[in-house]
């Protein structure tokens, strides 16, 4: 069975942190792919439709899908760049898990505060990239409370795999 577990939110959410967690946990036969090291790191380019992430995230996701137990995606993964994608995606994995930090920019902020990343980038550009309730609207996606606790997210999204 390829279970498909999706994690978005805005920077600073958690995210990644919950993803690197989950895959600890599940070991191997797992495969995570997180949006900043394909668009920034692998392909150096901007976060706006028609990026090549996109593409090549489906395409090492459809790669997890066929070959690993579980795939992981973590990101921003925006509804408007990204939707279509991942709905795609949800239709071909044989189960779907997807998670959305939905947390008041404030929060977002604290947590940056606490991050190695707070030398590469502050509030400022937290604000431009900020985006609302930027749920997918699918029935397959949750929100992760956000008086939640790490452990707390990681047991819940591990309880619910097949």
């Amino acid at each position: 069975m390829a279970n498909l577990i999706i994690i978005r939110g805005n920077s600073a959410s958690g995210k990644t942190t919950t993803a690197k967690l989950i895959q600890k946990h599940l070991g191997s036969k797992t495969l995570l792919i997180s949006q900043d090291v394909v668009r920034r790191e692998m392909l150096a380019t901007n976060d706006r439709a028609g990026n090549l992430s996109i593409n090549l995230i489906q395409e090492i996701a459809a790669y997890g899908l066929a070959h690993c137990q579980n795939t992981i995606i973590e990101g921003i993964l925006s509804k408007e760049v990204y939707g279509q994608m991942l709905c795609q995606l949800v239709r071909s994995a044989d189960h779907t898990q997807a998670y959305y930090y939905d947390l008041p920019f404030e929060e977002t902020v604290q947590r940056h505060q606490g991050r190695a990343k707070i030398a590469e980038f502050g509030e400022a550009e937290l604000k431009r990239w900020w985006l609302s309730h930027d749920t997918l609207d699918i029935p397959e996606e949750k929100v992760i409370p956000q008086i939640w606790q790490q452990t707390k997210i990681v047991q819940w999204i591990l309880e619910r795999i097949p």
